[in-house]
């Protein structure tokens, strides 16, 4: 959800006693801006949170002090009239729902004792939501205040509202409002979790990409800063894609992630290279130690120094991190090779038992000078070119070599309008239906509408919707794909260049299948017949069905008020069997999940 709007409003006690009981609309209201309103003014804190945030408006702090690197100030004039108004990327898609609750966390400190009125409130103020009153004690020292706030009433663009009646100087810094109900109190929205379920995810790969790197080493990802409690962690400026974030999501929150979807996490980390600088190999051992601090605070025993950490944050167990990625899109960078040796030697010699994933294609360096378990490849096309790069890997020799791990793909053009369409999940299913790949995320996976900076993504969201575009809805067909069996099948069509097909055996928790999969590129429907051999069991026409992905115009998509518009729809396949006729829609992904006789 994106931030609320916060109002922090002083109201000057300094009108006449006589007119003061009478009521307060003769007072001086200073409306102060807070100027550093953390990315955690969320009541679902976002997965993504592309908010700016500003320095302190008046004075400063430091570590010893303050919750964090940043605060700010309240200093109001007896008159000043100024709006704090910021809700989210753009003010204005703040949820609050009737009967829910959410914990309201602030920084405080001021010289004086005051009382403060939080509440929630619409945009106008007019509609009170939820009220609580908080005393502030007069103190130098930092003050957490914390409130529980019930809503009495639905409002999708409302704010969080501060006031008080005493005129002074009152310091806020790191200001949270979450909901209750958050996925296992983790901080996530429940039904963002519930979509990255239903795609029965593998692994996550995190922290990301470019963001892992930044366009200089000093705005790079730097884990040690992203842990312990939330308030102490000083956040950094995402200059790559132009954005603060306090690190709320941080490595420690991205692991727990990993392991409430039940999947493997992909450490991401910097290999000493941003954008525009890079780090020698002979000066990279200060970033192969901190690489190894935080394999260690994973993977290490409560007895060891980042294990401990690890401990003290909640998690005894350790985590089963067991992929490393040694940076990002940095092969021809000058100083990579020279500094994945460091790293790899290092982490081979500690952790014997992780992967490494490198950034180089063995069609560029020989994987004999960077040895490594997998290699990286990210795409980003149109969809024709995707398509035509259906067969990119079938024909790669194999044996001694890495493996591949698409790690970022996605149909996306500045000019090509099929973006977050059918027609784009189309060519990414063909890109996917290789057998070669031993790994693939779309890239990237969410995004709230409300401060959009890339298109295409999976999965879009703003404060109190959500939905999958097509490429979404496409990647469920691939569900059971992993540790799947791939299985030979024989199709006969008079249109096999528009088409693309594989077929694997896999099993839920009762029965047996064999699932073809087939993708009609084109524009026509197409006639065709499936012929499977080699099977260890009939096939059964009770319990089989087909699952088709389609729409009538292949530049559909799916929007806020349409989410539902492309999606997969499943009816049963009465004329199942080992040997089968079927038309295949025009522009469309089918899935055939033929019943296996037990």
């Amino acid at each position: 959800m994106a931030a609320l709007s916060l109002l922090v409003v002083i109201l000057c006690a300094v009108l006449s006693p006589a007119r003061a009981e009478g009521g307060d609309d003769q007072q001086q209201a200073a409306m102060i801006k807070v100027d550093d309103v953390s990315a955690q003014v969320v009541p679902f804190r976002s997965l993504v949170d592309k908010r700016p945030v500003h320095r302190a408006m008046a004075g400063s702090t430091g570590r010893g002090h303050s919750p964090s690197k940043r605060s700010a100030g309240l200093m109001p004039p007896p008159e000043m009239k100024t709006k704090f108004d910021k809700g989210g990327a753009s003010g204005k898609d703040d949820n609050i729902e009737d009967g829910k609750m959410y914990n309201l966390v602030m920084h405080i400190k001021s010289l004086e004792a005051m009382d403060l009125t939080v509440s929630l409130t619409s945009s106008d103020g007019l509609q009170n939501l939820a009220s609580a009153t908080t005393i502030v004690s007069g103190t130098l020292n930092w003050t957490k205040v914390e409130q529980k706030l019930v809503a009495r009433g639905t409002n999708r663009t409302s704010r969080l509202q501060i006031t008080t009646i005493k005129k002074g100087i009152i310091w806020f810094d790191q200001v949270s409002l979450m909901p209750a109900d958050t996925y296992k109190g983790h901080g996530f929205r429940t039904e963002l979790m519930a979509m990255l379920l239903d795609l029965k995810p593998r692994f996550l790969r995190f922290p990301g990409g470019c963001f892992v790197e930044g366009n200089w080493l000093r705005n790079a990802f730097r884990w040690k800063e992203t842990i312990g409690p939330w308030e102490e962690r000083p956040g950094h400026y995402g200059d790559i894609w132009n954005y603060w974030t306090d690190d709320g999501l941080g490595y420690y929150e991205f692991l727990q992630l990993a392991e409430d979807l039940e999947a493997l996490p992909i450490w991401v980390f910097n290999a000493g290279i941003s954008h525009h600088d890079g780090v020698n190999s002979s000066l990279i051992a200060p970033y192969v130690q901190d690489v190894l601090d935080s394999l260690e605070f994973a993977k290490g025993s409560p007895e060891s120094k980042w294990g401990s950490v690890r401990v003290a944050m909640g998690h005894p167990q350790s985590f089963p991190l067991k992929y490393v990625a040694i940076g990002n899109e940095d092969c021809l960078n000058k100083f990579y090779q020279g500094n994945y040796m460091k790293f790899h030697n290092a982490i081979r010699e500690t952790y014997p038992d992780i992967q490494m994933i490198s950034n180089c294609e063995p069609t560029i360096v020989s994987p004999l000078k960077l040895p490594a378990e997998l290699y990286d490849f990210h795409i980003y096309t149109n969809a024709t070119d995707l398509f035509l790069n259906k067969d990119k890997y079938d024909t790669a020799p194999r044996a001694g070599m890495p493996k591949v791990f698409v790690s970022e793909y996605a149909v996306q053009d500045k000019v090509d309008p099929g973006n977050a369409t059918l027609f784009a999940s189309l060519a990414e299913a063909a890109f996917l239906i290789g057998d070669a790949v031993e790994m693939a995320s779309y890239a990237p996976l969410l995004v709230n509408t409300n401060d959009r900076s890339w298109l295409p993504d999976a999965i879009v969201f703003n404060s109190w919707q959500q939905y999958g575009i097509p490429s979404y809805w496409m990647q469920t067909l691939f569900c059971e794909s992993s540790g799947a069996v791939i299985h030979p099948v024989t199709i006969t069509s008079n249109y096999s260049d528009s088409l693309a097909a594989s077929a694997i055996t896999w099993k839920d928790t009762a029965n047996s299948f064999l699932r073809v999969k087939i993708v009609n590129f084109g524009s026509y429907a197409v006639n065709l017949t499936i012929l499977a051999t080699e099977l260890e069991a009939g096939v059964n026409a009770t319990g089989s069905r087909v699952t088709v992905l389609t729409s009538s115009n292949a530049m559909d998509g799916n929007t806020f008020s349409n989410p539902n518009n492309v999606v997969p729809v499943r009816s049963e396949l009465l004329n199942a069997g080992e040997e089968m006729l079927t038309l295949l829609a025009p522009y469309s992904f089918t899935s055939f999940d033929l019943a296996l006789e037990q």
